[in-house]
């Protein structure tokens, strides 16, 4: 059974951002040597690690897993010491080749690290499951802390790109960018997120005022209506963006929030009448046919369809 701080709504996130003193105790008793380590092309990893044992010229003969293999000499590539493993920025690796950016990628990834910095870029890597890192108690280990204080996190580039607005009173801007499933869409939702946190407002509501949500939670909540109409199910992600947005959030001089829109465009209508073998349609047709709204079918489906395109 874990422990209490694990449980809970709010649960311990420190294994998910942090390298634990076993992992590097671990990682410094490998052993190296740096003038015959070295990285070979693989077919199965695309790199492997290997023992120089020899040279001929302008070829390399290597030992790795299953024998002695000969490879060119610019096929291999220099192998970072124990020191540098699981990284969390790998613009500091003494080597920076593919091979080691890759390695390193990995490790982090299969101890549950998914973010890591490599300059001013930060990598994210789905996990395809929930990790406990986006919680209030997450969020106020980022809020005004430098790259250097705090282990890799969307939370920390946000954070940045606030500082500097209210610094320099500059506009910032934010590019996540990736493949279909890569998780740009849950990074985007975090960081609109961490925005509506830190620029909250601290008013509190006045007695008899009619309730309503304040504008952070209305900002989040505008994510459910953009994905029902504009994301679908393709075969390589359940909700996938059929579309671009550009998403401004507006805050006054004092760093709360004061607004936000957002534009979208590239939507792919084709899609609304035709889709590929195991894909969907947009979500909000299948939430409309559910049948949980009484008389929606039969009341608006059929103008719905020939307007859809109106709506977005």
């Amino acid at each position: 059974m874990p422990p209490k701080k694990d449980m809970g709504p709010d649960p311990d996130p420190t294994q998910y951002l942090f390298v634990s003193l076993e992992m590097k105790r671990q990682d410094q008793t490998k052993p190296y040597d740096g003038k015959k380590a070295t990285w070979v092309p693989c077919e199965k990893d695309s790199y492997q690690l290997g023992e120089i044992t020899g040279t001929k010229g302008d070829l390399v003969v290597v030992k790795v897993a299953d024998g002695e293999k000969t490879f060119k000499k610019d096929q291999c590539s220099q192998v970072n010491p124990p020191k540098y493993e699981k990284c969390e920025d790998m613009s500091n690796l003494t080597y920076l080749n593919d091979a080691s950016v890759l390695w390193n990628l990995k490790a982090r990834y299969t101890n549950q690290l998914i973010y890591t910095y490599s300059g001013l870029f930060c990598v994210a890597i789905n996990p395809y499951k929930r990790f406990p890192i986006y919680t209030p108690r997450v969020i106020k280990m980022y809020i005004g802390k430098r790259r250097n204080e705090v282990p890799p996190h969307i939370f920390c580039i946000s954070d940045g790109a606030y500082m500097d607005m209210l610094t320099n009173h500059e506009n910032q801007s934010m590019l996540i960018t990736g493949e279909s499933g890569a998780g740009k869409t849950e990074n985007t939702k975090k960081v609109i997120a961490y925005m509506a946190s830190v620029g909250a407002s601290t008013k509190k509501a006045k007695e008899g005022d009619v309730k309503k949500g304040n504008l952070e939670d209305q900002i989040v909540q505008t994510n459910p209506v953009l994905e029902a109409f504009g994301n679908a199910k393709t075969t390589r992600n359940d909700n996938s963006s059929r579309f671009g947005k550009f998403i401004r959030i507006h805050f006054g001089t004092s760093g709360k929030l004061a607004g936000a829109d957002i534009e979208t465009y590239l939507l792919e209508k084709a899609r609304v009448i035709s889709q590929q073998a195991l894909e969907r349609s947009y979500h909000i047709f299948y939430q409309m046919m559910s049948g949980r709204l009484p008389n929606l079918k039969g009341q608006y489906i059929n103008k719905l369809v020939d307007r859809y395109h109106n709506f977005i």
